[in-house]
């Protein structure tokens, strides 16, 4: 999803997505080639946002789109945008043979996410990445966005969910590539960089590595605990939340399809639901809603918050610096915290179908994260390596101190598969 973007140098961070009525008769032609590729990210802002290259149009023209693995649609500013500045690079239509413009009553198109909105027209083009292009891929090309919306050298985002999802009703790039067998494997991983806290870091800086179609195995070690995906029709790439810790103590959680959680790569931070969150914070002692900044909590600045998260498998820690966005204004000994409450945070409309809770780069930074789209769709996690930067010990259950929690998913926080069969582990070599 795009981003719900916050404050303290944060750029938006998206974090809510509401499809609109959109048709296209645009076609996909794949170009065939079979593979995997490793390809470089970029941090941009202290982790706000990741984004990688992508070439548009006969010739290519490169531009920068946030990987978003919470939306499903491809858009890029072009040089008709009227609410971009003019240090945003832009897509030229007239400069690519082989751009293709749609016309009549459904060629303009809204796409609306949780922290803003653009507005373009459906067009389509030869669309490359890593070495794997699509000819006639449908993209909006967008002359209107909303503030803060994009920032630095990104020119729009690049949705890695499922069609179902998508506002374009087209289907994704990574989806017709699986969809004609060019990847080697039905996967696309990650490896998210972290500059959090390091007042040394520019605003964009190398920052991990997206792999189409396999996984890297020198950024991660150990098995891949592959979790599938509680939902029948995939839109979102979703997990249940069935723990959730602070200082070792559980916190208890909404069950049910409140507890469903988009593994979202295009946002920033940890969104849930209003008392799940609040449940969170009142185990922090000092801790209060942040002032002037709707959903988001402060704590005193002296405390380490240790969390940890579980889906029904292994329980997975969070560095204590990811839970620090750092204080909340200047001078103060109070900081924001990395959870907040979705709804008071974003612009996602009451029951608009959107998941109870959205998992961004404050936990993805924390493990290697896998989207295998096999039947039913799975998402994996592995320990990272050194070379990765390495991740915290995986918890066992019986450490944790506390209640259990009053859950609809089995062996909560146990490591290791669960009794449900939902759990799996893969020793991929990767590539």
């Amino acid at each position: 999803m795009p981003n719900l973007f916050i404050c303290c140098g944060l750029s938006p961070l998206k974090v809510g997505y509401e499809p609109t009525n959109y048709s296209s008769s645009l076609s996909k032609r794949i170009q065939k080639r079979a593979g995997s590729a490793s390809i470089q990210v970029i941090d941009q802002n202290q982790d706000a946002s990741y984004f990688a290259s992508v070439n548009i149009g006969t010739p290519g023209q490169t531009l920068n789109v946030i990987l978003d693995t919470g939306s499903s649609d491809l858009w890029v500013a072009d040089s008709s945008c009227v609410t971009c500045t003019t240090s945003t690079p832009v897509f030229n239509p007239s400069d690519s043979s082989t751009s293709q413009t749609a016309t009549g009553a459904t060629s303009e198109t809204t796409i609306r996410y949780g922290s803003g909105a653009v507005a373009g027209t459906l067009s389509a083009d030869t669309v490359s990445m890593g070495g794997f292009t699509v000819s006639e891929q449908v993209f909006l090309a967008v002359d209107q966005t909303t503030q803060n919306l994009l920032s630095g050298s990104v020119s729009g985002i690049m949705g890695l969910a499922f069609e179902a999802l998508a506002s374009t009703r087209s289907k994704p790039f990574w989806q017709a590539l699986v969809d004609n067998n060019q990847l080697d494997q039905p996967e696309m991983s990650f490896w998210l960089d972290r500059f959090r806290g390091d007042n040394t870091a520019s605003d964009e800086e190398p920052g991990g590595t997206f792999t189409l179609g396999g996984t890297n195995s020198s950024l991660f070690t150990g098995d891949i605990e592959f979790l599938n995906m509680p939902v029948n029709t995939p839109s979102f790439w979703l997990l249940s939340l069935s723990s959730l810790t602070v200082q070792g103590n559980s916190v208890q959680l909404t069950t049910g399809t409140t507890a469903l959680s988009a593994i979202d790569t295009g946002t920033t931070l940890i969104g849930g639901p209003s008392a799940d969150v609040k449940n969170f914070w009142s185990q922090i002692a000092g801790s209060r809603q942040a002032i002037g900044q709707p959903g988001l909590y402060s704590f005193p600045c002296a405390t380490q918050i240790e969390v940890t998260m579980s889906f029904g498998g292994k329980s997975w820690p969070i560095n204590t610096q990811d839970m620090s966005l750092g204080p909340e204004r200047s001078g103060s000994n109070m900081c924001l915290g990395g959870i907040f409450d979705l709804s008071a945070g974003s612009n996602i409309p009451a029951n608009s179908g959107a998941p109870g809770w959205v998992v961004g780069a404050t936990f993805l930074k924390n493990v290697y994260s896998v989207f295998r789209a096999s039947s039913p769709p799975a998402i994996g996690f592995a320990q990272l390596s050194d070379a990765a930067g390495g991740s915290g010990s995986v918890i066992a259950s019986s450490s944790l101190k506390g209640p259990s929690l009053t859950s609809s998913v089995a062996n909560t926080g146990t490591p290791g598969p669960s009794s449900s069969g939902s759990s799996s582990t893969s020793s991929s070599s990767g590539r």
